[in-house]
């Protein structure tokens, strides 16, 4: 119920809004907020889209390096036979 009343928000509503924005955070440093804000939007946009538009082939090159990383990981045998 509360969700429907949040999505209807009026002119009027808008400009209380803006004005208490404008008397709590000044002239100066509003723009400058909402001009982070925008960049952030933007960000998050872009992050969303740049999984799918990475190539397959860096998936393959992914999943080599983690094999690779593995074997590297292995403890080595360095027993020799004279200390068995």
């Amino acid at each position: 119920m509360i969700m429907n009343t949040l999505l209807f928000i009026g002119t009027s509503e808008l400009l209380l809004i803006g004005g208490l924005a404008l008397l709590l955070f000044g002239g100066k440093k509003l723009p400058e907020m909402m001009r982070g804000l925008g960049k952030g939007v933007k960000e998050f946009k872009e992050g969303l889209n740049a999984p799918s538009e990475q190539p397959k082939d860096a998936e393959a090159q992914d999943d080599e390096s983690k094999e690779g990383a593995e074997i590297e990981n292995q403890p080595k045998d360095t027993d020799t036979p004279e200390q068995k």
